[in-house]
């Protein structure tokens, strides 16, 4: 069914039209507030909070973007504000992400202090604790990468969304991305590298 159509019932208070529109989200909010948080439990009260959140402020919504953009921002709001109670200050917020200065103005890109040839994926895959050793490393990248990298390369939303949902610019997309995924990579190397290929960065000398 037409997503304007049962937009416009929602808005209306058909709670059925409410729930068909949300459906096709619902997992994907999950997923994402689960990787952000760590938590099932806090995975769910995310979900049933974005859920309701957006019940309560559907006719806040203008259809300026996609809709199911307009749910992935409640939840990223509703799953650091879970991290930020959890952890304190040592967590920042959404707006806190939003606001940290832009960094696609010519930074140069760190270079990973550890670097390895990963071993056979094959033997890799064989290991139990593969999702596990995946999220953990997740959970270590920086906050401002992480949503990026989860926004765009676990939950596939295209560049444009990505900038949407967090209030940033496409290049600022692509520049926080590429780095999540050098500091993702470098993670995963101390798991999976190879130790006889380790090569140790060292700091030229000027």
């Amino acid at each position: 069914m037409d997503e304007r159509y049962l937009l416009e019932r929602a808005k209306q208070g058909d709670y059925n039209a409410f729930m068909q529109l949300i459906e096709p989200h619902e997992q994907r909010l999950y997923n994402l507030a689960l990787r952000i948080t760590g938590s099932r439990e806090d995975a769910e009260d995310v979900l049933q909070d974005t859920l309701l959140s957006a019940l309560e402020h559907l006719h806040d919504f203008r259809g300026e973007s996609a809709f199911g953009t307009w749910l992935y921002r409640i939840a990223m709001h509703k799953a650091f504000r879970v991290l930020r109670k959890r952890r304190g200050s040592e967590t920042v917020s959404l707006e806190g992400l939003i606001a940290e200065r832009d960094e696609e103005n010519g930074e140069t890109l760190p270079h990973p202090e550890f670097i390895a040839e990963w071993r056979d994926p094959a033997e890799i895959a064989e290991q139990n604790e593969l999702r596990r050793i995946l999220d953990e490393a997740i959970q270590q990248l920086p906050e401002s990468y992480r949503a990026v990298f989860l926004l765009r390369d676990v939950e596939g939303l295209s560049t444009r969304e990505v900038a949407e949902v967090l209030g940033i610019s496409e290049g600022n997309v692509k520049v926080r991305l590429l780095r999540a995924r050098l500091k993702l990579r470098e993670i995963l190397s101390r798991y999976f590298g190879d130790e006889t290929k380790r090569v140790t960065h060292k700091h030229r000398h000027r």
